[in-house]
């Protein structure tokens, strides 16, 4: 290893830039001189990461939609991979967006460059030919949760569970009056936060079905408020758009962003599945998860998906302790008698609550300065 440490890093979304300045600070206390560089976002360009390109041109999901973004992406991917062979990093850690970053680790590793993947790929979901290609294309496996590192080790694959930065960071003893205040929400009213996702897509597949929903739960004399953080402009525009102008005040507020807030106010959550679910979990609010895809990518998914959730509670509890409404079954119906039913029976709700407290505490694991020994660790093996 050389005096001055140099890490090779890719992040493709702003989740995995989050996890990257985690762990490029605790990296830079371990080594004052490390530079990093590759593919990151504000959060990791913070505190001095080098982007060699833009993050958000990595940002898009599925098995269909990168199809439309494969020239920019192989040309991306091209250009990396000179500049890496040329400027060869001491460690490359690869953050989540296992699409682009597995198969460019393989290429580093077989060119005798170390290489760590942060965020497990979903190879619990979807069966086990993938851990192979996993297998050949990294010395390190960085998972979140504990039930992702059996699968790992029935397959000889270096893996260490650093548990979950937000359960770190995410406080168990805020005021919700507070969050409440903030919004303007009186106490008295039954506070829903709903959060059909981040990206365009998602949202044109969940909002309209939250707003039917909810509109099928007011009724006069409800005291029942939603509020709707928005990850952009765009976004915002598009879900007022849908309600259109309100008569009198609208029992719909719209925040940019704000998310954790929103959901630290709620008194229960509609919400897409993904991070967003964790994040509701920790904050230990009731809530309904809905997952929605592109018809075509749903058929491809389905036929694919080995397990019995796709709610990261669910996931982590080995237990159905949350409602989840996939494709079809996500409709306004289903979701207002969730609502419904928790209005009327609050009680119900309270097991369930104490369990998620229960995985906020396994969770809780210090997770950027864990991944940061683990690949000091690595560094160390020569």
């Amino acid at each position: 290893m050389t005096q001055e440490l140099r890490v090779g890093m890719i992040a493709g979304e702003k989740s995995g830039d989050n996890l990257g300045a985690g762990f490029i600070k605790e990296m830079q206390r371990r080594f004052p001189n490390a530079r990093f560089e590759g593919i990151g976002g504000p959060a990791m360009q913070e505190l001095g990461f080098h982007s060699l390109f833009p993050m958000d041109r990595l940002s898009v999901m599925g098995f269909i939609e990168p199809l439309a973004r494969l020239p920019e992406l192989l040309s991306i991917d091209r250009q990396l991979k000179a500049h890496f062979v040329q400027n060869p990093p001491d460690v490359f850690v690869g953050i989540d967006s296992p699409g682009f970053n597995t198969r460019f680790e393989s290429y580093l590793r077989s060119r005798g460059i170390r290489t760590v993947h942060y965020v497990s790929p979903s190879v619990w979901a979807y069966g086990e030919k993938r851990i192979h290609k996993i297998k050949r294309a990294v010395d390190l496996m960085l998972v979140l949760f504990p039930f992702e590192t059996a699968i790992y080790q029935i397959h000889d694959v270096p893996v260490t569970c650093v548990g979950h930065p937000l359960a770190d960071d995410l406080a168990t003893d805020y005021d919700q009056a507070t969050a409440r205040s903030a919004f303007g929400i009186e106490d008295d009213r039954i506070l829903v936060a709903l959060l059909p996702g981040s990206r365009m897509n998602e949202v044109r597949r969940l909002a309209p079905v939250f707003f039917a929903a909810a509109s099928q739960c007011l009724a006069p004399g409800k005291p029942l408020s939603f509020v709707v953080p928005c990850a952009s402009p765009e976004l915002r525009a598009y879900m007022e758009g849908l309600l259109g102008p309100a008569e009198g005040k609208s029992p719909f507020l719209f925040i940019d962003g704000n998310s954790q807030n929103a959901i630290r106010a709620a008194d229960f959550v509609f919400l897409a599945s993904g991070t967003a679910t964790l994040e509701t979990m920790l904050l230990k609010k009731p809530m309904v998860i809905c997952y929605k895809l592109a018809s075509l990518t749903y058929l491809l998914a389905s036929r694919l998906l080995k397990i019995p959730f796709v709610g990261l509670p669910n996931l982590l509890a080995g237990e159905k302790l949350v409602p989840e409404y996939i494709q079809a079954e996500a409709t306004p119906g289903n979701l207002a008698r969730e609502l419904q039913h928790f209005m009327a029976n609050p009680e119900t709700w309270n097991s369930r609550l104490a369990r998620f407290e229960q995985i906020h505490r396994e969770l809780a694991r210090q997770a950027s300065s864990k991944a940061a020994d683990a690949v000091a660790g690595l560094l160390q093996t020569g």
